[in-house]
């Protein structure tokens, strides 16, 4: 489970959506990713390992969150989930969670141990899975098509900033927290 924490996703899929296009066989030396299969395969996978999140959380979470000094799996993680599920509704926060790193893999436990119905949550979990992992490698697929030849100038710089965009979200998250923190002191 922890290992979606430090798993740059976004990066990997834009990355295999790459090898899959004109441009895979460049960048493979001579190989190239099945676009068919990465399409149908990623969508899958990423529901699954949410889905694991979300039984492993509604099974086990309880007793892993309700520890106060957690680094990771903490009470205050639950309360913040709780808050986000409400602010934003269950569809919206548990799609657009998709694109957050850190909050793409801790969403799915917490809202097994918040107890988000099984069903809404493979439901909603599912639609999410799939607009993000199409999106993600399509983007790399498309531009893999049309940098054929060149893409290796272009890849580092798209993938530094696929990361950068991505941990924005959390930057700011994390400002809002300790302003609040600090005006609350």
């Amino acid at each position: 489970m922890l290992v979606g924490l430090a798993f740059p996703g976004d990066s990997l899929l834009f990355i295999a959506g790459v090898a899959a296009s004109g441009s895979g066989a460049a960048i493979l030396g001579g190989a190239s990713l099945n676009p068919v299969g990465l399409f149908i395969g990623a969508p899958i996978a990423a529901v699954v390992g949410a889905q694991v999140g979300h039984w492993f959380g509604s099974t086990y979470g309880r007793k892993l969150f309700d520890r106060p000094n957690g680094r990771v799996f903490n009470h205050e993680k639950v309360v913040a989930t709780e808050k986000w599920l409400t602010k934003y509704g269950l569809g919206k926060a548990l799609v657009l969670s998709r694109f957050v790193p850190f909050i793409r893999t801790l969403i799915n436990p917490i809202a097994g141990v918040v107890h988000v119905p099984a069903r809404k949550f493979f439901i909603w979990n599912l639609i999410g899975g799939v607009i993000w992992t199409e999106v993600v490698i399509g983007a790399g697929y498309i531009l893999g098509e049309k940098l054929k030849g060149s893409v290796d100038k272009y890849l580092l710089p798209v993938v530094a900033l696929i990361i950068v965009v991505s941990l924005v979200p959390v930057a700011i998250e994390f400002f809002r927290e300790w302003s609040t923190r600090k005006h609350h002191s």
